[in-house]
This record gives C-alpha cells, sequence and structure tokens, in this order.
C-alpha cells in the first residue's frame, strides 16, 4: 500500500526551487500550460521571459502576470517579447527553456535556444523534478484521456490524494504549485502525456509508465510514422528495475519495440484483448506470465505470478474493446499502487466514461446518435467502427493529420451504410473511401447533421468519429462536439 507522502521532502523540494532562483528562463507558448509554468517559476524566484505567436493584448494571463510583480508571493519579474524578437537576435540569454506542447520541436526559436547552450525542456520534465510520489504517465494515440481519468477515479475511491492531469486540461505544474501554496502532499499522480511533451523530456521517469496503443497521428508534426512511435517510447526510456511499463501487446508497434528488447527496463505487464498473453500479441499463462491481463470470454483476467484475479465486465458501463483496453490499463496500474480489487469493481462499475468519447447523446426514432468527436485520427475511427454492431451512418472530416485513410476501407465496407464528410478533408477521405459506402458532401456540421438523419433509419448510429483535428471549422473537438449534440437534441 501506498503511504502518504509530500512531493519531495521540505529540503529536497526547496532545493529543486532553488536551483531556479535568479536562472534565466523562457517560456515558449502563453496558452494555459505556459501561464501556468511561467507563475510557478516566478514564484520560486526565476527571472522569467514568455513569448508567444500572439501579441500581449492577445494573452491576458500574461499582462496579469506583468501586473501581479507587486504580490507578496511573487519574488521576480516577468516579461513579454515577441516570438519574431528573440529569433532577430533580441535573445534574452535564457538558461532554460520551457516550450509548451502546441510549440513543435523544430520551431525556429528553439534552434536559437539550443545554439545558446540553454536547456530546452517541456512543463512535463519540469514538473517532475519536483515530484517524491509513484508519477504514473499514460501515453498513447487514442485512450489516453478515458484511462487516466479512469484510474484518478479508482485512486480517489481509495481514499488517496491524487492529482490527475497533465495534456488532460490541468497542467502537470500545477501540482508542484498545489505544495509550494499549501504544502499539500499527494500519494500519486496521474498524468496524460502526448508525444508532444516526450519530444524535450530528459530525466523524466515515470514509476508507471503505460502506453495503450499507436498508431498514425500527428504526421503533419513528425517526418514519419516510425518518428512519431519513437517519441512515444521516450516514456519508457529512463526507468529502471523498481518501475513498471504497462503495454498493450495487442497492438503490433508496441509489441515489435517488446520483442527488440527497446521497452526499457521497467517490470513489463502486458494486456491484450484477444485472448491469453503471447511473447508479442495474444497470452502466456501460468509461470509462464508473471504479470498481465487477457480477456476470458469477457471477463478480464489479471495475472500476478500465477494467481488470478476475475474482473467481470457485464457491470461496467464502458463498453467496446477499445474501452476494455483502457480498463485492463487501469487495473494493472492500480494494483501496482495497491489499490484493493473492490475499490476497481466498484469505480468501473460506476464510470460512465467522458465527454465527446463514443458518448450516447441521444435515441431519436430508433436512431442512436453518438457523439465521438475526441476521435481526431484514424486509429480512433478504427476503433469506433471495430466496437459498432448496429449500421453507421458516419460524420468524419475535419483538418486532416497526415493518416492514411486506406485502413478503414474494410471497416467501412462492413459497418458504415452512408458516410458524410465534412471539412478541409472531406475531399481526400471521399477520394480514398467513396467508393466503399454511400458519400455525401456536407458544408457544416448543421448540413451533415441533416443529411444523416435522411440516411439513418430504425435500428441504426449516426456517429460523428472525425478522424481529423477541428481547427479547420471549430476552436476544438469539445465544441465540435457541442454543436452536434446540440443539433442532436433540436431533432423534431
Amino acid at each position: 500500500m501506498m503511504n502518504m507522502v509530500m512531493m519531495k521532502e521540505k529540503s529536497v523540494f526547496a532545493r529543486e526551487a532553488e536551483g531556479l532562483r535568479g536562472k534565466r528562463c523562457l517560456v515558449v507558448g502563453l496558452a494555459s500550460t505556459g501561464i501556468s509554468v511561467a507563475r510557478f517559476l516566478k514564484r520560486c524566484g526565476a527571472v522569467v521571459t514568455g513569448t508567444d505567436s500572439k501579441a500581449l493584448g492577445a494573452l491576458p494571463g500574461a499582462a496579469e502576470l506583468m501586473d501581479s510583480g507587486a504580490a507578496p508571493h511573487h519574488f521576480s519579474s516577468f516579461t513579454f517579447s515577441s516570438n519574431t524578437d528573440i529569433v532577430n537576435g533580441k535573445w534574452c540569454g535564457a538558461e532554460m527553456v520551457i516550450v509548451s506542447p502546441g510549440v513543435p520541436r523544430s520551431h525556429p526559436l528553439l534552434d536559437v535556444a539550443r545554439k545558446n547552450g540553454a536547456e530546452v525542456i517541456s512543463d512535463i520534465e519540469l514538473a517532475c523534478r519536483f515530484m517524491d510520489c509513484p508519477v504514473v504517465a499514460i501515453a498513447g494515440t487514442n485512450g489516453k484521456s478515458t484511462t487516466t481519468t479512469l484510474l484518478g477515479a479508482i485512486l480517489e475511491n481509495a481514499g488517496k490524494r491524487v492529482f490527475t492531469g497533465g495534456n488532460l486540461g490541468t497542467p502537470a505544474i500545477e501540482c508542484a504549485e498545489a505544495v509550494l501554496d499549501k504544502g499539500i502532499g499527494f500519494d500519486a499522480v496521474v498524468w496524460e502525456i502526448s508525444s508532444f511533451h516526450l519530444e524535450t523530456t530528459r530525466r523524466f521517469n515515470p514509476r508507471i509508465g503505460v502506453l495503450l496503443n499507436i498508431t498514425e497521428d500527428h504526421l503533419d508534426r513528425y517526418k514519419d510514422f516510425a518518428d512519431y512511435a519513437a517519441t512515444k517510447f521516450r516514456l519508457l526510456e529512463n526507468q529502471g528495475p523498481a518501475d513498471y511499463a504497462v503495454l498493450n501487446v495487442n497492438d503490433p508497434v508496441i509489441a515489435g519495440y517488446l520483442k527488440k528488447g527497446l521497452a526499457g527496463k521497467g517490470k513489463v505487464i502486458k494486456f491484450s484483448v484477444e485472448g491469453v498473453l503471447t511473447e508479442g500479441r495474444g497470452a502466456l499463462q501460468g509461470r509462464d506470465a508473471p504479470q498481465g491481463l487477457f480477456l476470458r470470454g469477457s471477463d478480464i483476467v489479471y495475472m500476478n505470478a500465477g494467481a488470478e484475479e476475475v474482473y467481470p465486465t457485464a457491470g461496467f458501463k464502458l463498453s467496446g474493446l477499445h474501452n476494455i483496453e483502457n480498463i485492463m490499463a487501469a487495473i494493472a496500474s492500480a494494483r501496482v499502487l495497491g489499490i484493493n480489487k473492490d475499490v476497481i469493481l466498484k469505480t468501473l462499475s460506476e464510470f460512465k466514461g467522458l465527454h465527446h468519447r463514443m458518448e450516447l447523446v441521444r435515441r431519436f426514432g430508433g436512431v442512436a446518435f453518438v457523439d465521438d468527436s475526441k476521435g481526431t485520427n484514424v486509429g480512433s475511427l478504427v476503433m469506433a467502427l471495430r466496437g459498432m454492431k448496429t449500421p453507421v451512418v458516419l460524420i468524419a472530416g475535419g483538418r486532416d493529420k497526415g493518416g492514411d485513410y486506406g485502413v478503414l476501407r474494410d471497416l467501412v465496407r462492413d459497418k458504415v451504410k452512408a458516410m458524410i464528410l465534412i471539412g478541409e478533408a472531406r475531399f481526400r477521405i471521399q477520394d480514398c473511401l467513396g467508393a466503399f459506402t454511400e458519400t455525401a458532401l456536407a458544408d457544416s456540421m448543421e448540413d451533415a447533421v441533416a443529411k444523416a438523419c435522411l440516411r439513418a433509419a430504425k435500428g441504426d448510429t449516426v456517429l460523428l468519429c472525425p478522424a481529423c483535428s477541428s481547427f479547420d471549422m471549430f476552436k476544438s473537438y469539445k465544441e465540435r462536439g457541442d454543436v452536434f449534440k446540440a443539433l442532436v437534441g433540436k431533432l423534431q
């Protein structure tokens, strides 16, 4: 069982903070993560410069940092400089550069930083240096948010003090800031980690590193899929024998890395939804599988040193094979942290999942309307369609991320009754998949919902799973999902 610990004994935490006092730091990107980082650095006594592609007037958080210098708990200054100024030579002489996830590692400003000898890191790397409780880092192309939230709920139900955040919403550095504010300690930290965070990690070493899957995504940012996959595996590169790697060996990329011995030095806990565990995909049992999870019928079986724990899925509110994988990862992590099986089962019986993730919006006229707006890549759509048991009228499209839509051909032919395509990617998707089902183009979400309703019959499912980002038509996947839900709610 975990004991209550502070996120570093005071002297150690103080030493980490002392290392920042007077240090010249540059925060690149001043959205929510960058603002939290700048505020924390400032309070630790660093000399902070923030920069963003937007003007200061469009960044209220940055302006607030500049205006609050007289507050007693702020020990240093914050200044703002444009990206152009820094790239053109008005360099602030930063010793440390903290880059927000949305800023690509190839940004010319970061090239300037590296040439000037600065340490370039992510907010996750900075935050982890202040952690002295178990850190669970959850990565993968799909399922991160669900797994992170589920594990956080399990720990809370077990009476543990847990910080849940990272890419999920609350910036990771706010965990360290809680200690600075109130001396709050945590039993565990659960962070959702994106590949963007991992691009600039150096010492980051989670006690439990979870890799759910690796499928094509963000190929507009990486040189190829191999580069993207290698970045995901940076999650495990600093792990030692006392750490754990929870790996989905049903994923061919993860299984390949594991077979080649490239999955770090932590203890491996395998999980698979395809029968029992094998060296690559599938299962070893008994003493050959000292720790791992697999499906036996509709039950999840957790094996530890030959002993079995059975988790019947019949009472779970989450459904679909992709969610079984997420559940397996959460069970493995919770058991490593000493959480009782009964607490895990109780949480799973109550946990309903996340908004915009295979969320049933409404049943109308015998048709189910499902919002999976968070499905922003091809892999998400593959998993969504694999789990569908009714004919699907699919709404897809948005800003293309460079994924291969060709892998969807068999699923579209077998499961998609009609396809309504929106956004910048609609023509590319139509060229690739239009021959396999009835296809229509729509100019707006309202148009898409109307055309989907014309094609859906009783017993069908209208599924919004775009397989693309939202930024051509919406501010975020959340706004896209909210618009879809509002339109569905008005159907008469």
